[in-house]
């Protein structure tokens, strides 16, 4: 174990590299607190981003895999070995949980740099700080959940109560494997129920480290079982299990999809689906410092080399200062430092995979062949490397109608579009199957308010890009998606309650 409160300033690539060699990689089923072989003869080839090496190699899953983490998650449920602890306790443990991770902070860290090409640095200040503290909340939130009661009259009490929901699946994407991983396992487990988690393919470690953290913090074997595997097997059996009681996912939309299908095809299991975007950054120009608005739009978009669900993929800016401020972005886009990601001086990485990178080289050539004008990127780089890197690319005179503004990408592609009045601007930023998040710049508080009631997303930040660690307010407040990025509440307080059922009981204390 690494101590995460060591000081890194003199940490260089080559202890990254050596620290990697001595993790552990191995990748099997996680089930009532163990290791145990999976039931798939077949394998899926894991290759690391930056160089294009084979990374690992893990079984693809099978059905019994999944029958026996569900089976085990059912027994710890019903018999209470887990939701029928004091809360003090369970809430003891949950706290445990999150200074475990805060402990094995660089490891965990690690882990995600080498398998998503996520800069290690990113991954330490951004990720692995953010992950604590959604435990963290959590863990608080434990004995703060009530139902409601009232008194209907002398003899009579109604009482609403909330409950765990049962065995819950939780599905996840690959760009942000300990963020996502901790926002399934907290609220699942703080509300009472058990998990059985699914990790994507292309990002297994860190949640089965996790998983390991849990046992030590006291989690009950079986409360908490992860089954690493491909999406067709391990994914679509979770989806069509009849003894699931919910499946919170995070991916594309076109897999959600699918998941509602077998929801419906099987025992109408709830959903949370948190899914695709195609998020608008909206400037207008009464913003003066556009300084500032550069660093947020840059940051919204190209952090991840744009692998984030609430990338702003969509600058829409008003015409009047949209020259400088393509410049600026230009500017700063210059000023990167493309490199492995295990070098603590590289701030921008490889995609994570030869798909995902032809995926947007594609759009890039689709783009460029209609009609819309390449001023920055659009192609690979640092070749030499054998890795998956991407020039963050921008694009002018976009429009609604494109495939490269209505597609999600997923990557480090940035699509520019000019207004002139405030209608011509929500239009735009209307325009598209997505509701998940927008961002808006303006000094004008009647406007604030506009935009306010205007834009379908489930959330909007004004005057500000905050990556998540900015604030603590990530993790606290709800999100709920809008049109095809999704539904239900996750995050908070209110996306806790997602995790539980409710009960109408009527008391009647004596006979009429």
């Amino acid at each position: 174990m690494v101590n995460a409160k060591q000081d890194m300033d003199n940490v260089n690539k080559e202890d990254w590299e050596e620290r990697a060699a001595a993790l552990s990689s191995l990748i099997s089923p996680f089930i009532e607190g163990e290791y145990i072989d999976s039931g798939s003869e077949a394998s899926f080839t894991k290759y690391n981003p930056a160089d294009g090496e084979v990374l690992h190699q893990l079984p693809e899953g099978a059905q019994q895999d999944v029958d026996k983490a569900v089976a085990s998650a059912r027994r710890a449920f019903e018999d209470r070995r887990w939701q029928g602890l004091p809360l003090s306790e369970r809430k003891t443990i949950l706290l445990t949980l999150a200074d475990l991770i805060e402990a094995n902070s660089q490891e965990i860290a690690l882990l995600d740099a080498i398998e998503v090409g996520k800069p290690i640095n990113d991954a330490l200040s951004i990720d692995l700080p953010l992950s604590v503290g959604i435990v963290r909340y959590c863990a608080e939130s434990v004995d703060k959940i009530f139902g409601q009661s009232s008194f209907v009259d002398d003899s009579s009490l109604a009482v609403v109560t909330r409950s765990p929901r049962g065995v819950i699946a939780g599905s996840i994407g690959w760009n942000f494997p300990t963020v996502l991983a901790v926002q399934k396992i907290a609220p699942a487990l703080a509300t009472g129920n058990s998990l059985v988690l699914k990790p994507s393919e292309l990002s297994s470690l860190s949640a089965l480290r996790i998983g390991e953290l849990a046992i030590e913090a006291g989690v009950p074997a079986g409360v908490l079982n992860i089954v690493p595997g491909i999406g067709a097997t391990v994914g679509n059996a979770l989806a069509l299990h009849h003894d699931v009681d919910m499946i919170s996912f995070t991916g594309s939309s076109a897999t959600g999809k699918r998941i509602m299908q077998a929801a419906g095809a099987s025992n109408m299991k709830r959903l949370l689906l948190e899914c695709g975007g195609k998020s608008a950054n909206i400037v207008f120009p009464d913003f003066e410092d556009l300084d500032a608005v550069a660093q947020g739009v840059f940051g919204r978009m190209f952090w991840n080399q744009g692998q984030v669900c609430t990338a702003g993929t969509r600058l829409i800016v008003h015409n009047s200062i949209k020259a400088r401020l393509i410049d600026k972005l230009a500017q700063i886009i210059e000023a990167l430092r493309p490199g492995h990601p295990l070098d603590p001086d590289a701030n921008f990485g490889p995609l994570i995979s030869k798909l995902q990178m032809d995926k947007v080289l594609a759009y890039v050539d689709h783009g460029r062949s209609h009609g819309a004008s390449l001023v920055y990127g659009g192609r690979p780089i640092l070749e030499e490397s054998g890795g998956y890197y991407v020039e963050p690319t921008i694009f002018d005179e976009v429009t609604s109608d494109m495939v490269i503004a209505r597609e999600e990408i997923f990557g480090p592609v940035l699509s520019v579009m000019g207004f002139d009045t405030v209608s011509e601007a929500m239009r735009l930023a209307n325009a598209t199957d997505y509701g998940l998040s927008a961002t808006v710049w303006t000094t004008d508080v009647s406007r604030m308010h506009e935009v306010m009631r205007s834009l379908r997303v489930g959330e909007l930040s004004i005057n500000a890009c905050p990556r998540p660690s900015a604030g603590a307010a990530f993790g606290s407040l709800p999100l709920e998606p809008h049109r095809q990025s999704g539904f239900g509440v996750e995050s908070g307080g209110q996306g806790l309650l997602s995790y539980t059922a409710l009960t109408s009981v009527q008391i009647h204390t004596q006979r009429s």
